[in-house]
């Protein structure tokens, strides 16, 4: 087999085939490579080799139009047809011959991520993968390309044959949907001959054992088509062609009833083991409490997709697999609206494609399409319009935050108090408090005798004016009575002894005026935009060490347990030591100089404090010095953490066996900054001077070839 492949190797070189082949993959990845990734700083190299994928309808059946039809031209088959090895043999030497020329390509291609690198954060376990796809697909093209080869003496009609099967295979997604959006069992025999979409599947950072497979099942079945059409031709017409007719026959039966028993087995295999997610973001993954409050389930829920299964989103196709294999109480079943299109009636009034509704026996929600994926929106000048980006993807959320709402004997209930001048949550806190399954409601105290019974917390956010005496008493009789009381500061004019007396119930101050940081390393840009220090805990769970929490216009908040032994703090946002709250801060903004009647700090940001009650019994007060901390704003501005930490807040006061509340896994890309020489550079080395290093090599070794 090594003298066929060496020959055949150098034959290639020296027709200057090869180095054409190599110069043209080369070219039109490293274009790619230049305009998406060096110019546009795109991360990913997958929308580079995805963009060359046509290079294999033309370029593979120029390369392998001549590895068999030439030989069967010029008769030189037939010292092949008597040589003393077997066909078996020739086919595979051929075919590694061919297939070294391609890795040629691919391997360079191998270093611009490396050089991607350079420049910024790469996903390299993707962008490998994306070439992986790249070389299989190429791979298997080839292969099919040396079959076709061997069926006839023309290398034209070779080229051809090899480009209308590449074609076809290419084309076979579109061509499907053609025949019907729904799929039927002919689409199901085409999707046999569907060469794209698993490539387009290792494209989206998953590594789908059933796509790898799938190729090398492909290539290996065109080699063995190869040495059978050869086969055929290696006796002459006797009885013994009959002998060889029926055994090539039989041969390709076992060999197509191989590869049906390998994909059954497969396709029965559960799909978090032949999908291995290796995004940098697990977005195909799910995350360990899913998979606890998953497995602890003991009653059936089905989900219904408002699709056909041949037209779902293939991401959330993927997580709702995952589901589906974790437990024998989740179905998941499609429901073509081309079929039923009134089905979703029973239990909304109107929804979209690719919509989910969970039911169980208990309640139903459903979720919107709409809420899967977060987007950012940015205003077009030139359009005058807006434009969407996605930015995160929250199936795993949405779905796991559904089945504990659905099973779920009882909902959690929060109280929003108002009457004070108090806020509201913003957008996407409200979104948060949803799929944490929490029942929210505004409340004025003045219209209940005590804080409703129901209450898992009472929330004060940012009143701006004091309590009234009364709804002092209520709040201090619902904290003496073992309640959970959240507190967000905000700015209050007047003094406020009604709502202090609250906080000194459960040891807690507030330090008049703003805190201004003086430790640069503590605040961003502004020294009233704190960056608190965090320690671990519940609270900032998910957050210690990775996250910044961003806390801008806060009030220091002080502990003052007096010796009090039933009174205990947790102070889990704190500033630096050289921090002092401004008095005047409110009349004064952009003086930072601390003054006479300042107070020095340290302060808390974010504490806890518990006070143990008669029995078993606990009061819980949370505190935050910052009401701008809980808005959409400052949320941006430290990716989600501030998000993070609301969440993690009121999870702690709900009765869940494992926290459901999951946050949306990051779309968003982080761009390359490629100088414009670097840029410039790398692209003459790859664009021209690679391809053309090959094309003058090649022509050199032509040329002195045909000279001698």
């Amino acid at each position: 087999m090594f003298a066929i492949y060496k020959k055949e190797l150098k034959s290639y070189f020296y027709s200057f085939i090869g180095p054409l082949f190599i110069a043209a993959v080369l070219f039109f990845a490293s274009l790619y490579f230049f305009v998406y990734n060096l110019l546009n700083g795109y991360p990913y190299i997958s929308q580079a080799v995805s963009g060359i994928t046509f290079l294999f309808l033309i370029a593979v059946p120029v390369l392998s139009m001549r590895i068999l039809a030439e030989e069967r031209r010029s008769k030189t088959d037939q010292l092949i047809l008597t040589a003393p090895v077997s066909v078996g043999t020739i086919v595979v030497g051929k075919f590694l011959a061919l297939l070294t020329i391609y890795v040629i390509p691919v391997a360079i291609v191998c270093v611009y991520p490396l050089i991607m690198s350079r420049f910024g954060e790469v996903p390299l376990p993707e962008s490998y993968l994306a070439i992986l796809g790249f070389f299989l697909y190429g791979m298997a093209s080839i292969a099919i390309g040396e079959f076709l080869s061997a069926l006839t003496e023309s290398q034209v009609i070779a080229a051809v044959l090899s480009f209308l099967a590449l074609f076809a295979g290419y084309m076979m997604p579109s061509l499907c949907s053609l025949i019907s959006e729904t799929g039927n069992f002919l689409t199901k025999i085409l999707g046999c001959l569907d060469m794209y979409t698993p490539f387009e599947e290792m494209m989206n950072g998953t590594l789908n054992l059933k796509s790898v497979v799938y190729y090398f099942l492909l290539t290996i079945m065109a080699l063995f088509l190869t040495a059978q059409a050869i086969q055929k031709r290696r006796y002459s017409v006797s009885v013994k062609n009959l002998r060889a007719g029926a055994y090539s026959t039989g041969a390709i039966v076992l060999m197509a009833a191989v590869v049906l028993a390998v994909n059954l087995i497969l396709d029965e295999m559960p799909s978090s083991w032949i999908n291995l997610d290796i995004t940098q973001e697990k977005l195909y993954s799910l995350t360990e409490q899913t998979v606890d409050f998953v497995k602890a389930m003991d009653q059936d829920v089905t989900i219904y997709v408002i699709a056909s299964e041949d037209g779902q989103d293939e991401t959330l196709a993927q997580t709702l697999e995952r589901y589906d294999d974790l437990s024998d109480h989740i179905t998941v079943e499609y429901v073509d609206p081309a079929v039923n299109p009134r089905f979703y009636t029973q239990y909304t009034d109107s929804i979209s494609m690719n919509s989910l509704i969970v039911v169980s026996e208990k309640r139903n929600r459903v979720i919107d399409y709409g809420d899967i994926y977060e987007f950012s929106y940015d205003y077009d000048y030139y359009t005058g319009g807006y434009s969407s980006t996605p930015t995160g993807y929250d199936g795993e959320g949405q779905i796991t935050s559904a089945l504990d709402y659905v099973l779920s004997d009882d909902m959690p209930k929060l109280y929003l108090t108002e009457g004070h001048g108090e806020s509201g949550f913003s957008s996407s806190f409200n979104d948060a408090l949803r799929k944490e399954n929490v029942d929210y409601e505004t409340i004025n105290l003045m219209d209940y005798d005590v804080v409703p019974e129901d209450a898992a917390c009472l929330v004060l956010f940012a009143p701006g004016a004091d309590l009234s005496a009364d709804d002092r008493d209520k709040v201090l009789n619902y904290l003496k009575q073992g309640g959970n009381v959240v507190f967000i500061a905000g700015y209050a004019e007047g003094a406020t002894p009604n709502l202090d007396a609250v906080l000194d119930y459960m040891g807690l101050d507030l330090a008049e005026g703003l805190v201004v940081e003086k430790d640069q390393g503590a605040y961003y840009r502004n020294p009233y935009y704190l960056l608190p220090e965090q320690l671990s805990c519940t609270y900032t769970s998910g957050l210690y060490n990775k996250y910044y929490v961003f806390a801008p216009y806060a009030q220091g908040i002080l502990t003052k347990g007096n010796g009090d032994e039933s009174l205990s703090f947790q102070s889990f946002l704190t500033t630096s030591d050289e921090a002092f709250a401004k008095a005047d801060a409110m009349d004064n903004m952009e003086n930072f100089d601390e003054s006479q009647g300042d107070v020095d700090g340290p302060f808390s940001i974010g504490v806890e404090a518990v006070r143990e009650l008669d029995g078993e019994k606990k009061a819980t007060l949370v505190a935050y010095g910052c009401a701008q901390m809980f808005t959409d704003d400052a949320n941006s501005m430290v990716g989600g953490a501030n998000l993070m930490l609301f969440t993690n807040t009121f999870s702690g006061f709900i009765d869940h066996e494992v926290n459901i509340s999951i946050p949306a896994k990051d779309y968003s890309v982080t761009y390359l900054t490629v100088p414009q020489s670097q840029a410039v550079l790398y692209g003459v080395l790859t664009v021209i001077v690679l391809p053309l290093a090959f094309v003058i090599g090649g022509f050199i070794v032509w040329f002195r070839r045909r000279r001698y």
